[in-house]
């Protein structure tokens, strides 16, 4: 039972699987679309009659190629309207700039695009299967002249997988086809409708990643206004999170209006003491103004499986399918040139040399069609092809009447304008590479109006969110406690925000911690700070043991989190000095010996090398150290001594 159980499971959720990626989540790399689109495409061309059609109108037909209800098939119209590119609109879809919702169904109105209806459609090319209920026959994928993926793109979510594909500029996608025919290289980057800036360092052909940034403009010092948006963002989010930023007390804020209309414009109205240039950084680091998309090129091939594609592939795939579909339509319209000159030859021999009058006493109509056949064997060289009994039928029911008014020279003039226009098919068939450029520089000539690239490309240097956090926080350090925390009231503390990392030097250890509300330091406390990697410490011991001393320089740039890390080689060793650069000039003094020729002695740390914390120092000398004193820069003159344990850190 078990084994039955699971192997029931295993089929069942493959065959769920499969149709989940097939049939609602993954578009098909042929037309760039998903079912529910293609089918909604298919809908309003059975139904285009050049007029406006009511949403609810097309949604409930549609219904009868999809079995998934009238409210996805709403919201993929809708959404498929807003890309611009195929359905043409009435009334109100929403906004896509605010994230408004469209008005019902019944309110609103579209139609196919002149584009659409040229570049989506050929019955004569498009392969039909049954659908979902076996009453009538929807297209396997629509015959697109347009790699539409590039285009308006995709996302989607299925059973183990996913894709997210970014729209490309419309002309840019079609100059990029015709570099690709004609051999040259060719490079795609993203385009928005909503416009912004984009990062496309790792974009990696459509299976990367990249960052896309607001447009904020500065009037004045006091207020910022956000122009365009980030792709997959809307101003509703985008307020949102800068209200939630203004509460956590990332970026400072009086004020948000929202004039947005037909064109975003969200103004920020400053505080006093906080001026446009400080705030900008803060809105990309905390806020939507700058958004990240990690992309995946997941389409379902011909072989229908999924495969994960790239940019160029996609559009050198589309390219070829173009060209292939613009052949079989030449051949197709060719075949219809010859049958049409075939029946025009046919008629002009049949009513010129009076063939209708065989027919006249014959009593059968196996003996017409004889007779018919009989009277086109003098003019057989003159025949495109074979004549067949569906020719003579054909000729048969011409009427009196069309027979009675035959004019030969128009006749005539038909004929040698299908003959011209054979020749010109078969001078593109012979060249389909420069037809098909050709056919590309007439589409963008035609439909590129209006749409140049909106979203500008430029590197974008990243924001440190330490760096451009408004440092409202103090944490203050007791030494005489050993207290350090923001709820620790003293007259030393350090300004910083929630991101800071901390280090605390202790006469024992260092260690890095975050921002403490309150924290107990056990040992004597030498520097609390924020962690600054290129920070140089300077710091003199002496042996407990021995009394011989010791000088080193070190950087803090390597840590764990809260763990405790030992500067000093023994435990027992006593701390003489320890400053951060400028490093200092200092003197200490030996014991006073009888016959001691030397009792004190003066160094300077900078010319001591920085190295590892650990490592030990340089020995300063054998001799034990009594004393140190500080130096100033010039030679001789003292400065005081370091603050001992009672006295507040320098």
């Amino acid at each position: 039972m078990a084994d039955q159980l699971r192997e029931l499971i295993d089929v069942n959720f493959l065959e769920y699987a499969s149709y989940v990626i097939k049939e609602r989540a993954i578009p098909h790399v042929n037309d760039g679309l998903k079912p529910v689109q293609r089918r909604i495409l298919h809908t309003m061309f059975e139904v285009e009659d050049g007029k406006f059609n009511k949403v609810a109108n097309v949604v409930g037909r549609c219904m009868q190629y999809h079995p998934h209800g009238d409210a996805s098939i709403f919201a993929a119209l809708v959404n498929l309207a807003n890309k611009e590119l195929f359905i043409d609109k009435q009334g109100n879809f929403g906004n896509i700039y605010t994230g408004d919702s469209a008005s019902a169904a019944r309110y609103i109105e579209c139609r196919l695009t002149p584009m659409a209806k040229e570049t989506m459609f050929n019955k004569e090319i498009t392969e039909f299967v049954p659908s979902y209920d076996g009453r009538n026959k929807e297209p396997v994928t629509l015959p697109a002249k347009l790699p539409v993926i590039l285009l308006q793109g995709a996302e989607g979510i299925a059973v183990g997988m996913s894709t997210s594909i970014l729209p490309h500029n419309f002309l840019e996608v079609l100059d990029a086809q015709i570099a690709y025919l004609e051999g040259r290289e060719f490079k795609l980057l993203p385009d928005f409708p909503t416009g912004g800036t984009i990062d496309a360092r790792d974009y990696n052909d459509g299976n990367g990643k990249v960052k896309v940034r607001a447009k904020i403009d500065v009037p004045d010092d006091k207020h910022l206004l956000i122009k365009e948006i980030p792709y997959g963002t809307t101003t509703e989010k985008l307020i949102t999170s800068i209200e939630n930023a203004i509460k956590k007390g990332r970026i400072k804020v009086n004020a948000i209006q929202d004039y947005t209309a037909e064109e975003v414009e969200i103004e920020l109205s400053l505080p006093r003491g906080i001026y446009a240039d400080q705030v900008i950084e803060a809105l990309y680091a905390f806020t939507d103004c700058e958004i990240s998309h990690s992309l995946q090129m997941t389409l379902i091939m011909d072989d229908e499986k999924p495969h994960v594609l790239s940019v160029s592939e996609v559009l050198r795939y589309n390219t070829d399918k173009l060209l292939n579909d613009l052949r079989r339509e030449f051949e197709i319209e060719l075949g219809k040139l010859r049958d049409n000159l075939h029946f025009k030859t046919l008629e002009q021999i049949f009513i010129e040399n009076r063939i209708y009058k065989n027919i006249e006493e014959q009593e059968t109509y196996e003996k017409v069609v004889q007779a018919v056949h009989d009277g086109f064997v003098p003019f057989q060289d003159q025949l495109i092809r074979e004549l067949t009994d569906e020719d003579v039928e054909r000729l048969l029911q011409i009427r009196i009447k069309r027979i009675s008014r035959f004019d030969i020279n128009k006749s005539r003039r038909e004929i040698q304008e299908i003959l011209a226009r054979i020749d010109e098919v078969n001078k593109l068939l012979a060249d389909m590479v420069t037809t098909t450029i050709n056919y590309i520089v007439a589409l963008r000539d035609k439909y590129g109006k209006g749409r140049e690239r909106k979203t500008r490309i430029k590197e974008i240097e990243e924001v440190s969110r330490k760096e451009v956090a408004i440092q409202d926080l103090k944490l203050g350090y007791d030494r005489k406690t050993g207290y350090i925390g923001t709820e620790v009231k003293t007259k030393n503390f350090v300004p910083c925000s929630q991101f800071h990392k901390i280090l605390v030097v202790t006469e024992k250890y260092y260690k890095v911690i975050q921002v403490p509300e309150k924290l107990y330091i056990k040992e004597r406390i030498l520097y609390v700070d924020k962690v600054d990697k290129d920070l140089v410490f300077n710091c003199v011991y002496r042996e407990q043991t021995s009394g011989v001393g010791f000088m080193k320089r070190f950087r803090v740039d390597k840590f764990i989190m809260e763990k405790e890390y030992s500067f000093l080689p023994e435990e027992n060793c006593k701390i003489l000095l320890f400053q951060t650069d400028p490093a200092p000039r200092f003197k200490v003094y030996y014991p006073l010996k009888a016959r001691a020729r030397v009792t004190e002695e003066e160094f300077d740390l900078s010319e001591q090398l920085v190295k590892g914390v650990s490592a030990r120092g340089n020995r300063i000398s054998t001799k034990p150290i009594v004393d140190l004193e500080i130096l100033k820069k010039e030679r001789g003159a003292a400065e005081p001594k370091p603050p001992t344990e009672d006295a507040e850190p320098s």
